[in-house]
């Protein structure tokens, strides 16, 4: 091979290994969208986000799975059932211990004895070797039947786990859910059993409903803007007023510990939000946080404050989110009520369906038992010897009797009768199997009137269960017959600041103790400082800002308000009429150039300016009147309009002492310059 050949083979092979690296790009690339698609997925479907035909996740689901193993109704370790559970779940034992103790203190499906913590004051659960739980009646009776659950290999194929239990009751609005997964999140409000109930017999009847949430921690809810859990609820904590200096924090806002809401409290009162002497916490089976008001302070305005400032009022978003036909599905309360309640018919059906086979099954057992018994059919395998002529006896000796029985006889049937023990014979176990078939027609009747009339048997389901469980769970949380008066923020602290300014040290704020009060405001103010060599800030209330020893302006921001400058830069005088407009918060800004010396700042907005000038030779004007509004209105940055460049000695805003106009009064004082 030439040289020529073997630089143009190298030449090639080096392209084609550049085509190769960026064909490998885009396999990386397709390789990590592809494995990133998978891990959203799992996280989406597997983790975060409930599935709608149980109101579980993935987690909740094998805790509920593992309980129903091992249940023999009596208390079992955490510990065992979190170890159990992991053949189950992945994710390992914290993750699986915390949701437990999360679902017992909802109370409606698992019973706890021991420390499982406090939701009111957010105190955590005992470790899981000390405490124990089993399932309550409730989700033993309501969550769980073997025939009617779908099942997959768990995560490593050596057990089967369910893909969805066959829950007869609403548990994605009773128990209520929050997960974010890739991308999505769910926000879940919990509602009241009975409520929930209610509205799907509604359904069934076909009538309007509303259903709202319902929270352990009480307080009272403006659920105005619910929007059919698709919007959002206020919810406040319920005070009581005592005596007339006292508040005390009987519920709390949901989300909300005794904790927190105190914590809230002291940082509202720290930053003068609010006025309070004490307060003190009395927590322990039921909240109670006593609030002393400070001197002075009436009950309604603090309770105002309290709902405005603190934790004793939170806004909770609903955003219904659900895994449903295997992919992630927004939906709203009804549309979930109404899906629950087709699945609940659906789960009844089969339930009656088995029942009516259960009852077909025992109905041909015992008849074939009568049938074998009262006609001595056994008599008939005397004489037989063979196992084969045994089998054939017995089918033909009852098979004389076919209508009798619903079904054809099999050989597993010819099996029950030859196991027949010689004690079921005698006349007591005969008319008690007759009594027994008699029982059975009447309950397939029974069955199979409910078969037709399915909706009016669920609908005596629901209210069967009504009468039975909602004792237990009543509502907690009061609806608001209106929407929540909100105060206005301002208004409660519009004086709660005093700004002070001590032209000693130069400094403003309300965290000087010196000088002269010039304004009170609220933290929620902005404010403008103008100083003395004309650069002004915008910012909140300042505790302790240094300006110089000269302030020309201070007071709250209005972006619009026209005001009035007048200074002077070198031998020229320049006016300027501007607003301040739109203005960065903590940015320093400047009216006039460096070094120049301000005269005038007004935000008053008087019509004339009066000007006497200083005394030159051959100076025949010697005052002057200036019509502010003959100026246009322009920007903070602007030069201005130019006003003189005589020396002047004297300007204000009202005639000055010695004005030569008589009319004008004379007592104005003038800025010397």
């Amino acid at each position: 091979m030439s040289e020529e050949q073997e630089e143009l083979n190298l030449g090639q092979n080096g392209r084609n290994g550049h085509r190769e690296v960026y064909e490998g790009d885009d396999e990386l690339k397709e390789l990590i969208d592809f494995n990133f698609l998978e891990y959203a997925s799992y996280v989406i479907r597997d983790r975060a986000i409930p599935h709608i035909n149980d109101g579980l996740k993935p987690v909740q689901r094998r805790i509920m799975w593992s309980l129903r193993e091992n249940d023999d109704g009596k208390f079992i370790k955490v510990a065992n059932i979190v170890g159990y559970c992991m053949q189950y779940h992945p994710h390992g034992d914290a993750s699986i211990a915390d949701a437990l103790v999360n679902l017992s203190n909802k109370r409606y499906l698992i019973e706890g004895q021991g420390n499982f913590g406090n939701i009111y004051t957010g105190d955590p659960a005992a470790a899981s070797r000390y405490i124990e739980c089993r399932l309550t009646e409730l989700a033993r009776t309501q969550l769980f039947n073997k025939q009617l659950t779908e099942f997959v290999p768990s995560y490593d194929g050596r057990k089967q786990e369910p893909v969805t239990l066959p829950s007869k009751i609403p548990l994605l609005l009773m128990l209520g859910a929050d997960g974010i997964a890739v991308g999505l999140s769910t926000k879940i409000l919990p509602h009241n059993f009975k409520e929930l109930l209610e509205a799907q017999i509604a359904i069934l009847k076909k009538k309007p409903f509303e259903c709202l949430p319902d929270f352990q921690q009480g307080g009272i809810m403006d659920a105005s803007e619910y929007e059919a859990g698709q919007g959002k609820v206020k919810v406040r904590a319920r005070l009581e007023r005592k005596d007339h200096n006292k508040l005390i924090i009987r519920q709390l806002a949901y989300g909300t510990t005794t904790e927190s809401l105190i914590k809230s409290v002291e940082d509202a009162t720290r930053k003068k939000k609010i006025k309070i002497k004490s307060i003190s916490d009395y927590t322990a089976e039921h909240v109670e946080i006593h609030i002393t008001l400070a001197q002075g302070e009436k009950q309604d305005k603090v309770e105002q404050a309290l709902y405005t400032f603190t934790d004793c009022e939170v806004s909770l978003s609903s955003n219904i989110l659900v895994i449903k036909d295997n992919r992630p599905v927004e939906m709203t309360v009804p549309e979930v009520l109404k899906f629950n309640t087709e699945r609940l018919v659906y789960i009844l059906e089969q339930e009656l369906l088995l029942e009516q086979q259960r009852l077909l099954d025992e109905f041909h057992n015992k008849t074939l038992v009568q049938i074998f018994v009262e006609n001595r059919i056994y008599r008939d395998i005397e004489k037989c010897k063979t196992y084969e002529n045994v089998q054939q006896a017995v089918l033909d000796g009852v098979n004389k009797f076919r209508k009798m029985l619903k079904r054809d006889v099999t050989l597993d049937d010819v099996e029950m009768l030859l196991g027949v023990r010689i004690k079921r014979i005698s006349q007591f176990d005969i008319d008690k199997n007759r009594k027994d078939i008699e029982d059975i027609l009447i309950a397939l009747e029974e069955v199979k009137k409910n078969l037709g009339r399915l909706t009016q048997y669920a609908t005596r389901y629901l209210q069967s269960l009504i009468k039975k469980y909602a004792g237990d769970f009543p509502r907690c949380t009061e609806i608001a017959k209106g929407a929540f008066e909100s105060a206005d923020a301002r208004e409660l602290t519009a004086s709660e600041l005093a700004i002070c300014f001590d032209p000693e040290s130069g400094y403003i704020g309300y965290g000087v103790k010196k000088g002269e009060e010039l304004m009170k405001c609220s933290s929620l103010d902005k404010v403008i400082v103008v100083y003395g060599d004309g650069g002004y800030k915008l910012s909140a209330a300042p505790e302790k800002l240094y300006i110089g020893s000269t302030l020309h302006y201070i007071a709250l921001f209005e972006r619009d308000k026209p005001m009035i400058l007048v200074y002077s830069a070198g031998p020229t005088t320049y006016i300027k009429r501007f607003k301040f407009g739109g203005t960065i918060m903590n940015r320093e800004y400047r009216l006039c150039p460096e070094k120049s010396k301000v005269m005038i700042f007004d935000g008053d907005n008087p019509e004339n300016l009066y000007i006497k000038f200083k005394p030159a030779p051959r100076q025949q004007v010697h005052q002057m009147v200036v019509n502010v509004h003959d100026y246009m209105i322009k920007g903070a940055k602007t030069k201005g309009n130019q006003l003189t460049v005589k020396k002047i000695a004297k300007i204000a805003v009202k005639p000055p002492r010695g004005w030569k106009d008589s009319n004008i009064n004379p007592d104005a004082e003038l800025m010397d310059f």
